[in-house]
């Protein structure tokens, strides 16, 4: 069966983010019906800290060493992230920009799946290349500040380069980013951002 992976990057079930997620999938489900859709919530699912043992394994693999007992069960954690991942037809994130980034339970999925490799290799002639295949992808991205628009007040977007590199370093690289913002201040401003984002959302959720 197809699939769609949604990975869920806000703690609060009614954030923008996750309401353009919704509408998203509602109009998904519509054009897809036998699709699979697997959510991964960050903020529910079990990720292993990136620390000790997940961290050695990265090296040891770097340095072609073998994997003691721990090492050894870190790194499958982060093989079974990296393969449902890899499984999906096609990926959704929804996110919101904290602090000019991403929240740090999104860095840290990257961090476990960006192993050597897993999701990456390294070729002296050729340097970094990526392991997965490419597959559409729609960031959500939901931002305080209206960078849709670029009325940012000279603030910097550093979340969609980060994600747009991070994906295209294991091997995605058909990335469409669907901003919504801003979604704080006036109320007029917030719900046209809105319901802007929203209509495109639904159009692209018909072709995806």
């Amino acid at each position: 069966m197809a699939k769609l992976l949604h990975l869920s990057c806000s703690p609060r079930p009614d954030s923008e983010s996750s309401a353009g997620a919704a509408v998203f999938l509602d109009g998904f489900r519509q054009a897809r019906p036998n699709w699979d859709i697997d959510v991964v919530d960050l903020w529910r699912e079990r990720m292993p800290e990136f620390a000790g043992p997940i961290v050695e394994a990265k090296y040891a693999r770097m340095t072609a060493q073998a994997f003691n007992d721990a090492q050894r069960d870190s790194f499958a954690e982060a093989e079974r992230m990296a393969l449902r991942f890899s499984l999906a037809d096609r990926v959704l994130i929804s996110t919101p920009m904290w602090n000019f980034g991403i929240p740090y339970k999104l860095k840290q999925w990257f961090d476990i799946i960006i192993q050597p490799g897993l999701t990456f290799r390294f070729e002296p002639a050729q340097g970094y290349l990526p392991l997965l295949k490419d597959r559409p992808t729609i960031v959500i991205l939901a931002s305080g500040s209206d960078f849709a628009t670029g009325m940012n007040r000279g603030r910097i977007d550093m979340a969609t380069p980060y994600l747009r590199e991070a994906l295209r370093f294991i091997g995605v690289s058909d990335v469409r980013f669907v901003p919504i913002g801003p979604t704080a201040g006036p109320t007029e401003p917030i719900r046209a951002a809105r319901e802007t984002a929203h209509r495109r959302l639904a159009e692209m959720a018909k072709r995806f």
